[in-house]
């Protein structure tokens, strides 16, 4: 993440979280950001210089005028007239990471050899709240290579219960032994 992403991304939460918007400007940042990702023609067409600054400005409140928060709108317009549209995910990124702070929430990532039931989710997700006393947001991912077991990275931090990281603890054993 740039600089500049922090700058901007933070300025936007601190604003938002001032007129108790926070909550919802983030969800609309990331259905926006979901928006950008599924249509990086759209994104570029906000970003050429062949057209003027207007219409561009034009193009975003049409586009979401109606729809986001206008702070959120405004500040497309903003990244726009700058020329620094490229750098919203990254305020995206850096709204999130406050709100997250402020809020006691914590993202953790599970990858696992197959998608986990809403069951499992749910009662890892308690296990980690319990571990970290904060309320997790959790994302999963799978990998085939893990064979079995979770992978769990919360905050800078890996839990590591797969097969295969079992396997590697039992083989470095034995090589220390016959070594």
């Amino acid at each position: 993440m740039t600089q500049t992403a922090r700058l901007y991304g933070g300025s936007l939460y601190d604003l938002a979280a001032e007129e108790k918007l926070d909550g919802r400007i983030m969800e609309q940042m990331n259905e926006i950001r979901q928006i950008f990702w599924e249509n990086p023609e759209y994104v570029k067409l906000l970003g050429e210089p062949a057209i003027p600054e207007k219409e561009r400005l034009q193009m975003i409140e049409e586009a979401f005028g109606t729809q986001a928060e206008r702070y959120l709108v405004n500040f497309l317009k903003l990244l726009c007239e700058r020329k620094i549209l490229r750098e919203f995910p990254g305020c995206c990124d850096e709204f999130e990471k406050r709100y997250n702070a402020a809020h006691n929430i914590a993202q953790a990532v599970v990858t696992s050899a197959v998608p986990l039931s809403d069951k499992q989710m749910n009662a890892l997700r308690e296990k980690l709240e319990k571990i970290s006393g904060k309320q997790i947001h959790l994302i999963q991912k799978t990998d085939p290579s893990v064979l079995g077991g979770l992978r769990v990275e919360l905050e800078g931090r890996q839990l590591d219960g797969t097969v295969q990281s079992r396997i590697s603890g039992i083989s470095k054993k034995l090589n220390e032994i016959i070594v």
